[in-house]
């Protein structure tokens, strides 16, 4: 990215010089100051702090369901969440995170808002659907993409939003028509191929 001579100048700016250049940087990336505050001073485990964000996914999403409005409403809560769940990521790392935080978020969700799925004309569900359908999705090809040794530890959640799918008649065909197969999650079996299978469904104007 950067070449070799600025990297060299760079190098050998005096240390007062060098400071005061990170700090101006950081205070304009906040992303980058908050892994290193994680990294050089914060006493928290990964563990820790991933236990604290699922408590406040729980937490916000009840009361979202508290003041609930609309689906549309609610989906712009989901996102949120997401956004959450992204910069825990982003901050500490958490892959392991990162696959267990957007199941529970998914989970929690869904049995919230499943009679209002079933309830609410197609029109006014066809967002919320389809952004529950491409999350699930995205949760497979995670999982995937880690360690089989870890692929267990998330079989129960994954069975378990399987069924939350597969038992609500709009989520079940919003999956079928958008190439999910409900029984990659039911069985917990995914296909090696599914990352092939997710960029062909993408490209042929579905999961958006």
């Amino acid at each position: 990215m950067f070449d070799k001579e600025f990297k060299k100048a760079l190098q050998n700016l005096p240390s007062e010089e060098k400071d005061k250049l990170i700090l101006r940087l950081l205070k304009k990336d906040l992303v980058l100051a908050n892994q290193l505050l994680f990294q050089l001073v914060d006493t928290d485990t990964v563990e820790q702090k991933r236990t604290y964000i699922e408590n406040e996914l729980t937490r916000y999403l009840k009361k979202s369901m508290e003041r609930y409005y609309s689906l549309g409403i609610f989906l712009m809560d989901i996102r949120f969440a997401s956004g959450k769940i992204n910069d825990h990521v982003s901050i500490t790392k958490d892959k392991f995170g990162e696959i267990s935080l957007n199941i529970q978020m998914l989970i929690e969700s869904i049995q919230h808002v499943k009679l209002y799925i079933l309830n609410t004309k197609p029109k006014d569900s066809y967002t919320t659907c389809i952004y529950i359908i491409a999350r699930a999705f995205k949760i497979l090809l995670l999982i995937k993409a880690q360690h089989e040794d870890l692929h267990l530890e998330f079989r129960d959640s994954v069975i378990k939003l399987g069924k939350l799918i597969g038992e609500n008649d709009v989520l079940m065909r919003h999956a079928i028509n958008n190439g999910l197969d409900v029984n990659w999650l039911l069985q917990f079996e995914i296909p090696e191929n599914i990352v092939a299978i997710h960029k062909e469904i993408r490209a042929n104007g579905f999961l958006k």
